[in-house]
């Protein structure tokens, strides 16, 4: 009722019993449950792996052999999956085998509670029919050794199940006649990779055609003890199953008490990341048998270079048993294996160095992310993960000592008068417009307690650009202006080292972003809610000015050309037009675009030459140089 009180119960007569199609429910499960028609061949090993369970489960003593082969026939277009497990009896094929939902598996291991046990919904033997028009199954049964069965069914609405002879020794064989569209399936290469990855950790031998070698064959270094070096161990199981990239390194996940019983190993994969990529690798396994390939939101988002496997028996699967129900279990899964990485990451640091190089020069880039998303990994990489700057990969601690204690940062997108700055001071100034670079170093400076200057931003600029001991008289600004700035370019006298660097263009980062938002294009390259956000930030600026003209007024040139305008010297036009010639040549070598011509001020700087050299009255001697090559000022 809609005030939530209880409903009067219903008539026993008025009472009906559901109806169900039965033709369309197996339609459904058989057709639509599963995501590919490989699934049908794990849920086929699965069955035969828990029929050996449930044998030694009931004959502890039989002394069987377990062992499951898997046939392929290309030119009868058929599939067999063969074990030496239990079998079923005549009415053990009516109640489960024929059954939708009702497993033994489920009961048997509710009974016993043995986890080894993989089955759960009774649904499994249904996706047969997803990939064939026929399937057959024979066999006889450990209880019943004289006596066979064969059950046939096309489509699985309807079946019949009639006497054989008995099996050499108890155990099933189902064989399937597989669909037009499924007879790629028929292939016996294709079925040794497909099973090597589905059963890779189950205990009970898994072979393909004739072989004598199991395709599960290789040692799971977290189930025993395997000779040699453990580390050695986990790399070449990591080697094995890694699908895509070699292993940089690799640790183990363990079970945490209050947590996860997940057991496994993790690795550092040496595939190609930078920023946003992710090549998550994680796949998950539940009572050995592979349940989600591809399971990688149970890895943190920063760990786009981690593969991995995982074992749980306390995963929840869906019915569909191809991902995992989203309940405590996962989540605490999702916390352990964060904890994983972060140790296994300083593990490999403190032990393996030779190994951690490789880890840095391949993931650094990423690694600045993921520090930035964990503070014990960021405690970690801060002095040790490479940054990108002018002269080329620096740790953060190279940095600061390169920059007398001070961490040097431009916002741009590198090249330009910033390089041009930080090269004639011969310090080397990080890429800030690089992945994570920019909120990694500021908090490197909080954590070391250290200075971070970034150049671009208006407190980096006043800390680099100091003002002047004077200011100059509102003419020689002027004049100053007239002659050295272009359009959209403001005039700041300062004072900045080094003092041989007579000016620096620094480009407005926000008057940059506003001209890019403001684009006509700008609506349909940039995403709605983002240029609101842009928009609302670049509200405070006009745009007018581009740029800002720092002239160093404690160059010597810089000087001199004060002091020849204030005494009307005719040189002090030319000596100006050849500064805002070097202002354009000095935009040309950036990475963006130049402003001015380049033709025009490399003839300039000709014509600047010829004049000067033209006004000094013959027979005059040469004016000597400094230490550094460059003319002295007078």
């Amino acid at each position: 009722m809609s005030d939530g009180a209880p409903s009067e119960p219903v008539p026993a007569d008025d009472l009906r019993t559901t109806e169900v199609d039965l033709g369309g429910l197996v339609t459904v499960l058989a057709s639509h449950l599963y995501s590919t028609p490989l699934v049908a061949l794990r849920e086929l090993v699965q069955n035969a792996h828990d029929s050996h369970t449930r044998r030694f489960l009931e004959d502890p003593d039989g002394g069987h052999r377990p062992l499951i082969r898997v046939r392929a026939d290309g030119a009868r277009r058929t599939v067999s999956i063969e074990d030496t497990g239990a079998g079923l009896t005549e009415p053990e094929i009516h109640s489960y085998l024929a059954t939708v939902g009702t497993g033994y598996t489920r009961m048997l291991r509710e009974l016993t509670g043995n986890q080894e046990l993989i089955g759960a919904f009774g649904l499994g033997f249904l996706s047969a029919f997803s990939v064939a028009d026929e399937v057959v199954v024979t066999t006889t049964s450990h209880r019943e050794p004289h006596l066979g069965h064969r059950y046939r069914s096309r489509g699985g609405e309807q079946y019949q199940v009639e006497p054989v002879p008995a099996r050499p020794r108890p155990g099933t064989v189902v064989e399937l006649a597989l669909k037009a569209e499924h007879g790629h399936l028929a292939d016996e290469h294709a079925l040794r990779e497909v099973l090597g990855r589905y059963c890779v950790l189950l205990p009970i031998p898994v072979l393909v055609g004739d072989d004598e070698q199991p395709v599960n064959g290789v040692q799971v270094p977290w189930r025993q003890d395997t000779p040699g070096d453990p580390y050695e161990a986990r790399m070449r199981f990591a080697a094995a199953f890694g699908r895509r990239f070699e292993p940089l390194a690799a640790f183990p996940l363990h079970p945490v008490e209050d947590g996860t019983d997940a057991v496994g190993l993790l690795w550092v994969q040496d595939g190609g990341t930078y920023g946003t990529s992710d090549n998550r690798d994680l796949a998950v396994y539940l009572r050995g048998m592979l349940l989600a390939e591809d399971a990688r939101d149970l890895l943190p988002g920063w760990a786009g270079f981690i593969g991995g496997v995982v074992e749980s028996n306390r995963l929840t699967p869906t019915a569909s048993r191809e991902d995992l129900q989203r309940d405590d279990h996962y989540r605490a899964l999702q916390r352990a294996l964060t904890d994983a990485i972060v140790d296994g990451l300083y593990e490999t640091a403190r032990l393996r160095p030779a190994a951690w190089r490789r880890i840095l020069t391949r993931h650094g880039q990423d690694l600045l992310g993921a520090a930035l998303c964990d503070d014990r990994l960021f405690t970690l990489l801060a002095d040790d993960v490479p940054v990108p700057t002018s002269q080329g990969d620096l740790t953060a601690g190279a940095l600061r000592a390169a920059g007398g204690g001070a961490v040097h940062v431009a916002l741009g997108s590198g090249g330009g008068f910033e390089e041009m700055l930080y090269r004639a001071m011969r310090v080397p100034i990080a890429r800030g417009d690089r992945y994570a670079v920019l909120p990694f170093l500021r908090r490197y400076a909080q954590l070391r307690g250290c200075r971070l200057v970034e150049l671009g931003s208006e407190d980096g600029n006043r800390e680099l650009f100091r003002d002047p001991e004077r200011p100059l008289a509102a003419e020689e600004s002027a004049w100053l202006s007239s002659a050295l700035t272009d359009p959209g370019e403001q005039l700041v006298p300062a004072r900045f080292d080094p003092p041989g660097l007579p000016l620096v263009l620094v480009p407005d980062r926000e008057a940059e972003l506003k001209a890019r938002i403001e684009d006509d294009q700008a609506d349909a390259r940039i995403p709605s809610a983002a240029l609101r956000l842009a928009r609302a930030f670049t509200a405070r600026t006009d745009g007018e000015v581009r740029a800002r003209l720092y002239l160093n007024l404690d160059c010597p040139a810089v000087r001199d050309l004060l002091a020849a305008y204030r005494t009307g010297h005719t040189g002090s036009a030319t000596a100006a037009g050849l500064l805002r010639s070097l202002k354009v040549i000095m935009a040309a070598a950036s990475s963006g675009p130049a402003e001015g011509d380049l033709g025009a001020a490399l003839a300039g700087v000709g014509t600047a030459v010829s004049a000067l050299t033209a006004a000094v009255p013959p027979g005059l001697p040469q004016v000597p140089d400094s230490p550094d090559g460059l003319p002295e000022g007078p």
